[in-house]
């Protein structure tokens, strides 16, 4: 199948069958999968127009819905946290995409910039792993819902496993800023930056944060993809808009993948979540930090 935003040939089963266990396993921790499904489609697909941003968003637009509903319908969906990361990462966002394609247009100078992004993240999570290693992995969620005792301008307070958390909405908003930026660039929605975020910084479970951060990436991501397409009259010579075709064809794949991943999320140990993602993304982004020498 041609996608002609794209300009690539290519089986509509290849990217629908790795949106769906790529999703399965990442929305597990509270991450679309989108910032696998960009290399995925830049390296294996070929796909190195601008646009490949604009695409990776749509698909978090279509697949996201289906592992916040799954979560919701648990009981371990923090509204107002998904909330509050998605006001303060939208103006972010939007300046990401105006910097995707004003500076960095070239896919070679783009890769290394994702190669970055993905190192601070492994590292990040890899870190948050050997801190917590002794209380990581024992917490029954079968049985539990979260409780909200408190939604104010200034903090957050729920309760999850007889323990109450609570989160300052302006330092979550002022981290959502930043994320968003980046995520804007990246095509990802910043939820796969969030994440570990939530758990090493304000000490969230991922069983908490999973659903928050899967709806926030939606959120953000429907305002990025109308940015990325008001911006392409302003640009002729490049493709910006996204592919709504191949977009489409992930998306589906990542519904499918999100909603049985948030199903069985409960059932697996944190520990093997993020050792999972952990080293995926410290492979991806030594493969393309690596090609600038």
């Amino acid at each position: 199948m041609y996608f002609p935003t794209a300009e690539i040939t290519c089986n509509p089963f290849l990217p629908f069958l790795t949106a769906v266990t790529v999703s399965f396993f990442t929305s597990m921790g509270g991450v679309s999968g989108a910032f696998l499904l960009l290399p995925f489609q830049m390296s294996v697909l070929g796909y190195t127009n601008p646009s490949v941003s604009a695409t990776n968003q749509f698909y978090n637009i279509v697949a996201c819905p289906s592992g916040v509903i799954r979560y919701w319908k648990e009981g371990r969906l923090v509204v107002p946290i998904a909330i509050a990361i998605a006001l303060g990462t939208l103006p972010g966002v939007f300046f990401g995409a105006i910097i995707r394609i004003n500076f960095l247009p070239n896919p070679s100078y783009f890769k290394v910039f994702a190669g970055f992004v993905l190192l601070y993240i492994g590292l990040r999570m890899l870190l948050m792993m050997m801190k917590n290693k002794k209380a990581s992995s024992k917490l029954e969620v079968s049985d539990k819902s979260i409780a909200i005792n408190e939604n104010s301008k200034k903090f957050i307070r729920f309760a999850f496993a007889n323990i109450e958390y609570t989160v300052s909405k302006k330092n979550l908003m002022l981290l959502s800023l930043v994320v968003g930026l980046i995520g804007g660039i990246y095509g990802i929605g910043g939820g796969a930056i969030m994440s570990p975020f939530l758990v090493s910084f304000f000490g969230l479970p991922v069983y908490v944060v999973a659903g928050a951060t899967l709806m926030a990436t939606a959120l953000t991501s429907f305002g990025g993809v109308i940015f990325y397409t008001l911006l392409s009259p302003f640009h002729p010579g490049l493709s910006v808009a996204p592919d709504v075709r191949l977009g489409l064809i992930i998306g589906l794949g990542g519904m499918l993948g999100m909603y049985f991943g948030a199903k069985c999320q409960k059932y697996v140990p944190e520990k093997f979540i993020k050792g999972m993602l952990v080293s995926i993304l410290l492979i991806i982004a030594f493969r393309y930090i690596t090609q600038i020498f």
